[in-house]
């Protein structure tokens, strides 16, 4: 690692205290109205009184557990589909404008259907986690399947492989680094879909929370739980990062950046 790239955590680091230096002093000079922009020091006041509450910690297991249940169904459901629909060119063919079609729809549109269906459950969270995040997942394993060396897939059938050896053997690790892209995207995209379930719909978790503190003026409670959700999304993109350095380690793009 370069004296360049061993400086960035500190630059990000400045960057943040900049940021919290900025957010400190506007509503303290009066910039802005700090009814509706407290100070730093408040709002990490408020993030410690919420630390203190059992409420809090009931309220970050469900939103952590709903995204953790919809990204392993997201995976599964695309990591299958994906394989199975890329290795039969005919499947392929008849699915193609089907996923074009359904893939753009954003899962917000399904939050009148959820509602109907399942209210406030946690359920409706749940399809709207799957719906959003499947899509990263699927079009990234179809594209990891089409990029199979065919002259390979060829001399493994030639040999005789069985169709679980073809793919356990020749489409597995071509496709692998995509599944682990579209794992970064749906886990960023889960999380996503899993607060705002939460806020709209009301479903029981960090998102239904910060509508509450918000209809009740609770507005330092407010920022600090969106700090929260803030530091999450951090942590899950991280270890997105970390999982990817492992599972793809022996991998040309992995290898050169270590």
């Amino acid at each position: 690692m370069n004296s360049g790239e061993a400086g960035l955590p500190a630059l990000g680091l400045l960057g943040l205290a900049l940021v919290v230096a900025v957010l400190e002093v506007l509503p303290r000079l009066d910039i802005v109205d700090r009814r509706f922009l407290p100070p730093f020091s408040e709002m990490a006041a408020s993030l410690g009184d919420q630390l203190g509450h059992g409420d809090f910690w009931v309220a970050l297991g469900q939103t952590l557990w709903g995204w953790a249940i919809g990204l392993a169904i997201s995976m599964l459901a695309g990591v299958v589909f994906g394989v199975v629909i890329g290795s039969v060119p005919l499947l392929r063919a008849i699915t193609a404008s089907t996923i074009e079609f359904l893939r753009p729809i954003p899962s917000v549109a399904l939050i009148p259907l959820v509602v109907l269906i399942y209210g406030s459950r946690p359920e409706s969270a749940l399809v709207l986690v799957v719906y959003a995040a499947f899509w990263q997942v699927l079009v990234q394993v179809l594209y990891g399947v089409a990029d199979v060396d065919p002259v390979v897939r060829d001399t493994a059938r030639s040999y005789r492989f069985s169709r679980w050896a073809i793919v356990r053997t020749v489409v597995w690790p071509t496709a692998l680094p995509y599944v682990v892209t579209g794992f970064r995207l749906a886990a960023a995209v889960a999380l996503i879909l899993e607060i705002t379930a939460e806020l709209v719909i009301g479903v029981p978790g960090l998102g239904r929370s910060i509508g509450v503190a918000q209809s009740s003026g609770a507005v330092a409670e407010t920022y600090a739980l969106v700090i929260v959700v803030g530091v999450i999304g951090v942590l899950v993109n991280i270890s997105a990062r970390a999982v990817e350095r492992r599972v793809l380690r022996w991998h040309t793009s992995v290898r050169e950046d270590t």
